[in-house]
């Protein structure tokens, strides 16, 4: 399946991604070769294969070690720039 020139446009403003004329055609024979991979994919016979959400089963997938206490205030603290009692001081980066 080749894509046109107006749907890898139009793809873009989809992505909000802005592209030159040059990579207009590159990239619509990259999206091309995806698509026509996807159109192989759909040909396999998946009938009795059920859904999974990892393609490897999951192993050791919980922490070894052991919790341990929280730090001390002080502590975590002790090299930060600015402070305000036992919190971290940050500059505002939300508007009124």
């Amino acid at each position: 399946m080749h894509l046109s020139t107006e749907q890898v446009q139009h793809i873009a403003r989809l992505a909000r991604v802005e592209i030159g004329e040059e990579e207009v055609e590159r990239f619509s024979e990259q999206l091309s070769a995806i698509l026509d991979y996807f159109q192989r994919l759909q040909q396999v016979d998946t009938e009795g294969v059920s859904p999974t959400a990892h393609t490897l089963p999951l192993h050791n997938i919980f922490r070894d070690d052991e919790p341990e206490p929280c730090l001390e205030p002080e502590e975590v603290l002790a090299n930060a720039p600015q402070r305000e009692g036992d919190l971290f001081r940050v500059k505002a980066v939300l508007e009124e």
